[in-house]
């Protein structure tokens, strides 16, 4: 039987547990634990009999809250309705809310230069070689392909 690294770490954690058990870790745990409830904010800060002047203030407000609250006349300026402008206006403010930023500009027209460059780049590559296939079949022979390779590369040449 051949043990893993698994193996010997579960042996480790296994001691280690029955060390802790053997010094009396758990105790002082739990003292500490029970010690720490006993020492809570929440029981040392109320002095005792603290309860019935909590539930006597705590009605009191109830009643005072209860109270029905006097209308404000009729006079008082109300808020006038805002006026709802349309789904529309709302979206074209979001979109244009601020101006294009100079940096994004510029990428965005060298990448367009790039594409351009690429798109005449692979134009002058198809004309090539559509050139040469015409070339073969109008030129048979040695004479005809010597001829084709020299005009190949002179159009490869004006092209670029």
């Amino acid at each position: 039987m051949e043990f893993g690294a698994e193996f010997f770490v579960l042996v480790g954690f296994i001691v280690f547990l029955c060390l802790l058990g053997y010094l009396g870790a758990h105790r002082y745990l739990l003292a500490r634990s029970t010690n720490a409830a006993k020492r809570s904010p929440r029981n040392s800060s109320r002095p005792p009999g603290c309860a019935p002047r909590r539930l006597h203030c705590w009605r009191a407000s109830r009643r005072r809250s209860s109270k029905p609250k006097p209308t404000p006349p009729r006079s008082s300026p109300r808020r006038a309705p805002r006026p709802k402008s349309s789904p529309r206006r709302r979206s074209s403010a979001c979109r244009f809310r601020r101006p294009p930023h100079p940096q994004a500009e510029a990428k965005i027209a060298l990448a367009e230069l790039q594409a351009a460059a690429e798109v005449r780049a692979a134009a002058a590559d198809f004309a090539a070689k559509a050139a040469e296939i015409v070339l073969r079949q109008e030129t048979q022979g040695a004479a005809g392909a010597e001829l084709a390779a020299r005009e190949i590369a002179a159009l490869k040449d004006r092209l670029n």
